[in-house]
């Protein structure tokens, strides 16, 4: 599993489900999610269920703060360290 495929998936969830209608070009690997607004604890919660559906793992409670959640880069990071650990 590459990185590369974890950001455009994630990437890709974050367009469809809260950004709809924004350019793709407008949400990089490194855009602010959290404090940047875009994602709210509810939103968090939606995106941490995906992504525990789509690749088979379970996140710690310690790994839902803004740091961990916070960039797509960050999120796809969290997912292969969770993968690693499973």
């Amino acid at each position: 599993m590459k990185i590369q495929e974890i950001q455009s998936l994630v990437k890709e969830f974050i367009l469809n489900e809260f950004l709809p209608g924004e350019s793709p070009e407008a949400l990089s690997e490194s855009t602010p999610l959290v404090t940047g607004g875009i994602l709210d604890s509810l939103a968090s919660l939606k995106l941490v269920l995906f992504l525990e559906e789509t690749y088979g793992i379970t996140f710690e409670a310690h790994d839902l703060d803004a740091e961990h959640l916070d960039t797509i880069a960050a999120i796809a990071n969290l997912v292969l360290k969770r993968k690693a650990a499973a």
